[in-house]
C-alpha cells in the first residue's frame, strides 16, 4: 500500500490574515469607537478565511488523492485511476494563493510557488500547491502507476 501524507502550512496566509485579525479585535476592545459591530463583522469574516486556508495537507493512498484546505471543510478528492501524468512545475507570482481558476485548469494553493501539476485523463489540468514538489509528484506517479498495472 503506497501512503503520502503532508501538511504545508499556509505562513503567507496566516500573516496576512492573522495579523489585521489581531488589530482589529485590539481595537474592538481598547479603542472607544463606536462601529464596533462592523468590525467584528470584518475580524470574523477574517478568522473563519484563516480556519479554512491556513494549510493544505494532501493525502494519497492506493486508491484516492486527497486535498483538505484548513480545518477539512473544503476537501477535493481524485481517483488515482484518473490520474494520467503528474509532474512539478512553478506557478507564477500572479496566480495567487486560495482555490482559483487558471486558463488551462485550477490551482489549490496555500504559500509559495512550488506546485504538482496533474494531468487527468479527461485532460483536466489541475495544479497542487506544495513545498514537497518532488516528494509530491514520486507519490502521485506511484499510486496511479500501481493502480495502472
Amino acid at each position: 500500500m503506497n501512503a503520502y501524507q503532508h501538511t504545508q502550512p499556509g505562513t503567507l496566509i496566516r500573516v496576512a490574515l492573522g495579523g489585521p485579525m489581531l488589530v482589529l479585535l485590539g481595537v474592538i476592545l481598547w479603542a472607544p469607537l463606536q462601529p464596533r459591530v462592523e468590525l467584528g463583522i470584518v475580524a470574523g469574516i477574517l478568522a473563519i478565511t484563516l480556519l479554512l486556508f491556513h494549510s493544505l495537507t494532501v493525502t494519497i493512498d492506493d486508491h484516492f488523492l486527497r486535498l483538505n484546505f484548513g480545518i477539512g471543510l473544503i476537501r477535493i478528492k481524485y481517483q488515482v485511476t484518473q490520474i494520467a501524468k503528474a509532474s512539478s512545475v512553478k506557478n507564477k507570482w500572479y496566480y495567487g494563493w486560495g482555490i482559483r481558476i487558471l486558463w488551462n485548469g485550477f490551482l489549490y494553493n496555500v504559500s509559495g510557488l512550488d506546485a504538482v501539476e496533474i494531468v487527468l485523463s479527461s485532460g483536466a489540468v489541475h495544479r497542487i500547491g506544495t513545498d514537497d514538489p518532488e516528494g509530491l509528484t514520486q507519490a502521485i506517479n506511484a499510486a496511479s502507476h500501481n493502480r495502472s498495472t
